[in-house]
């Protein structure tokens, strides 16, 4: 076995295990820092970290094949997100960006809390995953 394709496999197979480990930290940073600045935005990161250690392991083409949907249209769903959870203030009289919290029992989850910033922080996730992921297959294909 040539000493290119040792190298390759074993990329190959650090990458499948990683991405999912990657993954799961990305989901957890997401609801830890939910709450607090900043925790859509690194989430966002580690996802796009994700995918873009696929795209170098496995190319443009393996990527395409696997996702469906563009990332410009990510980022827009992003920032609908975002600027919708800002302006749910000013529709009851209260400054842009003011959130709230609820706090109750749904059937078959039971008690559970959500903030308004959850939401906030999903469209900042989304933007994020967008936009990196935009950028770095766009530099791959020149």
């Amino acid at each position: 076995m040539s000493r290119k394709r040792l190298n390759n496999l074993i990329m190959t197979y650090v990458a499948t295990r990683m991405v999912y480990l990657v993954l799961i930290f990305s989901l957890y940073l997401f609801f830890a820092g939910h709450n607090a600045p900043g925790g859509g935005f690194i989430a966002g990161l580690m996802t796009a970290a994700a995918i873009v250690l696929v795209y170098v392991t496995f190319g443009s083409n393996f990527l395409q094949s696997q996702l469906y949907y563009d990332f410009r249209i990510l980022m827009g769903i992003g920032l609908l997100f975002s600027f919708g959870c800002g302006m749910g203030g000013v529709l009851f009289g209260l400054p842009f960006l003011t959130h709230t919290f609820f706090a109750g029992s749904l059937p078959l989850l039971g008690h559970i809390e959500l903030a308004t910033a959850t939401i906030f922080d999903f469209g900042v996730y989304l933007v994020v995953v967008g936009g990196t992921v935009t950028i770095i297959t766009s530099i791959g294909e020149n």
